[in-house]
């Protein structure tokens, strides 16, 4: 960038013909090169900066495509524009500070250090832009990769860290790396949760087990909503009551936990409820309720086969039929005809082991709408409906007895 003739015997010459003292030209020529040097970097910085983000910035803006916009947005190119003058400095400091040794390794180690941290943060916005970049494409939909960006981000920041400490110490980086095998131990403890999530985020998404969006319920960390973030170390769930709830990743893989996704990809939602029936009501049909229940709707199918039975009973023979069986035939039609109910999916009513609550009788189906408030209501009207009818079948739901039962009894 010089000519051959030495700059700084050029200055103090100059300096002495004005008729400064030989002690103050020596430090004011090295100041008058340091101010000339950072004159230099002031310069190449915003030449780079002319050069590097207006014209890139004008190319991005005329191009079509939005990934390049990213890039932009990250700040990429203005951070690799600071790095420029930091060079500058860098090569230049050996020519202004050749007469000061102490300043000159200062700002060789200082201007390195800067170069390095400029460095990473440059690698780190082109990571972030490529971030965004798969995040606008349709593979990302579901599949959350902020676990792997931010171990990768992790290793070039532990890496620029180390290159650093190399600077300052000037010890070679290998001999480094080789003099912390006796601190892995430690450095296993710091950065446990990080490696834990990070092993954790590759299972997790390499066997599909969690995408965001999923409806997740992790038992004992009142955990049951749908996952909002997935990071290196943390998952980040909204419960259904808007409270925000975080779940270390690794605890996905240690712990066992629920994801509701099959639902949604099946579009069905099962219905598993019951009723219990007092068993003391149940009995065998009689020729009156069976000539009244031959006048209600879902029952033909029951009737067409069970004729033989039905004739017995109307001919005061010995019935085999009962009353819980023709309920349970009602139902079974009434929630097959249903226009929410899958017909394709296992259906059915059956009855449970009778204990000293009653005779459960469970109705299993399923909704063919699986949105949540929808479902409930469906849900509740098909059970609503079977303790409606339960009564004209000479049926009684079984109840233990309430304060009211006990005062009517004394009355």
């Amino acid at each position: 960038m010089f000519n051959s003739v030495d700059p700084d015997l050029k200055i103090r010459a100059i300096l002495g013909d004005l008729g400064i003292s030989s002690d103050a030209i020596s430090w004011l020529s090295t100041l008058i090169m340091v101010c000339l040097v950072g004159f230099i970097a002031i310069i190449a910085y915003l030449i780079s900066k002319a050069i590097i983000l207006k014209i890139v910035t004008v190319w991005v803006k005329r191009s079509k495509s939005a990934y390049d916009d990213k890039f932009l947005e990250a700040k990429v190119f203005h951070r690799l524009s600071l790095i420029v003058p930091g060079v500058v400095i860098y090569l230049q400091a050996s020519w202004a500070l050749k007469n000061n040794l102490f300043w000159l390794t200062f700002v060789h180690k200082t201007t390195a250090i800067y170069i390095v941290v400029l460095f990473i943060m440059t690698i780190s916005a082109f990571i972030n832009a490529c971030h965004q970049i798969y995040l606008m494409l349709p593979i990302s939909e579901g599949r959350s990769i902020k676990g792997y960006v931010q171990f990768v981000k992790s290793i070039i920041i532990i890496t620029g860290a180390l290159v650093m400490l190399s600077i300052i110490t000037r010890i070679d980086v290998k001999s480094i790396i080789a003099g912390l095998g006796a601190f892995t131990a430690v450095l296993v403890f710091v950065f446990r949760d990080t490696l834990l999530g990070f092993v954790a985020s590759v299972n997790l998404s390499s066997n599909n087990l969690i995408r965001l969006g999923d409806w997740i319920t992790v038992p004992g960390r009142n955990i049951d909503g749908t996952v909002i973030d997935m990071s290196l170390q943390t998952v980040k769930v909204e419960n259904f009551d808007k409270t925000i709830l975080t779940v270390p990743t690794y605890a996905l893989v240690s712990e066992s936990f629920q994801n509701w996704k099959g639902i949604e990809e099946a579009g069905v939602r099962r219905i598993k409820r019951e009723i219990r029936i007092d068993v003391r009501s149940i009995s065998l049909l009689n020729s009156e309720l069976v000539k009244r229940l031959e006048k209600m709707p879902h029952m033909e199918t029951y009737f067409e086969e069970n004729r033989s039975a039905i004739n017995a009973v109307l001919n005061g023979e010995h019935s085999t039929l009962t009353n819980l069986g023709a309920f349970r035939a009602y139902m079974l039609d009434y929630i097959r005809k249903h226009e929410n109910i899958d017909e394709e999916l296992p259906l059915m009513l059956r009855d449970m082991s009778p204990n000293e609550n009653g005779m459960p009788v469970e109705i299993y189906c399923f909704c063919t709408i699986n949105e949540w408030v929808p479902y409930e209501a469906i849900q509740s009207g098909i059970v609503d409906y079977m303790f409606a009818m339960v009564g004209k079948f000479g049926l009684k739901i079984f109840q233990n007895p309430t304060g009211n039962d006990i005062e009517n009894l004394k009355k």
